[in-house]
């Protein structure tokens, strides 16, 4: 009887979850529809706490002093406080050797002379999924060594961007601590995957893909407490059309803004490249849209954040276009009506 019991109750759980599975897309898209919808507040826009990712030749030889001073000639037109240079990765033991960012001292003069405000971080990483371990104590304490290099070089920061580190890495959270104290008042910056926007999201995600794509808001906390600024990827989302996007950057904004303590900046990846690798991905995600996206969850937020911006990814494939619409869209948004 109690067999017969369990039985039932299992049979039941499981048409419940299958039910829910089938609603779930439906209710995603329309609350993302509603959530793209309205018009972003006129204070709702660049604070000049913006950022960028740039790629590894700006340190390997491949950029020149001319480079840098026609970077510096777009880059002051922008609100991009942040440059974060791709210095790594690091190798699948966790050191990094001093030759993969042969050329920082050059760069890092030749920017400081051309934009003294903006900060230079070292943007380091490795694919975790079976490769480099933040669960082997030996291998980030070769991590820490890196970091610790890179800032006797003069970076003013670190920018970590390990992929994919699961919800609930306490390995991760270990090695943030030890950055924290290792950097003092230098900069410490993360990409982060995304917020689960919904619930049960992140166990279908994992199931789909085989990792997890979205942090929990608890996890992520736990991540923001830690540094200065959490940059959330927001771009590579697989929704089919610029809508669902919009309304996922508002989500994860929103999210963002109120898991974060205003002391601590946050940045919503804006995609500025072409290559989604789904063919619907370059029309539904776009710089133009990110930005709308981020406008409104402020707005929705209520009040202004000083330290809230746009992340752009990434300088080597960022158009005119890209940087059209981050201008429009973001610094200097027409006001409504015009």
């Amino acid at each position: 009887m109690i067999t017969r019991t369990r039985a039932r109750r299992g049979l039941r759980l499981l048409v419940a979850v299958a039910a829910l599975l089938l609603v779930l897309p439906g209710v995603v898209a329309a609350t993302l529809t509603i959530q793209f919808t309205g018009t972003a507040a006129p204070w709702a826009k660049s604070t000049g706490h913006d950022a960028l990712w740039l790629g590894h030749m700006w340190v390997d030889g491949r950029k020149d002093a001319a480079d840098v001073k026609a970077l510096a000639v777009r880059l002051r037109k922008t609100g991009i406080k942040d440059l974060y240079v791709h210095s790594g990765p690091f190798d699948l033991d966790g050191t990094l050797p001093p030759e993969k960012y042969a050329g920082a001292a050059t760069f890092l003069k030749e920017v400081r002379a051309q934009l003294p405000d903006v900060r230079v971080s070292a943007w380091l990483g490795q694919k975790v999924d079976g490769r480099l371990s933040l669960g082997d104590a030996a291998a980030r304490q070769r991590i820490l060594d890196g970091a610790r290099a890179v800032i006797a070089v003069g970076y003013d920061g670190v920018h970590y961007n390990f992929e994919p580190v699961g919800d609930g890495d306490a390995g991760f959270l270990d090695l943030l601590d030890r950055t924290r104290q290792l950097l003092g008042k230098a900069p410490l910056s993360v990409s982060t995957p995304q917020i689960e926007p919904f619930p049960l999201t992140r166990p279908a995600a994992r199931l789909a893909i085989g990792h997890d794509k979205y942090w929990s808001p608890d996890y992520f906390k736990e991540v923001a407490s830690r540094t200065d600024q959490v940059a959330i990827m927001t771009y590579d989302s697989y929704y089919p059309s610029a809508l669902l996007y919009g309304g996922h950057v508002v989500r994860q904004g929103t999210l963002a803004l109120d898991l974060v303590p205003d002391d601590r900046t946050v940045l919503i990846g804006a995609p500025a490249y072409h290559d989604h690798g789904v063919v619907w991905g370059d029309a539904a995600e776009s710089v133009a849209t990110a930005a709308q996206g981020a406008r409104l969850a402020l707005t929705s937020h209520g009040t202004r954040r000083e330290l809230f911006g746009l992340a752009l990814y990434v300088d080597f494939a960022a158009t005119a276009e890209d940087w059209k619409e981050y201008d429009e869209s973001w610094l200097n948004p027409e006001p409504p009506g015009h």
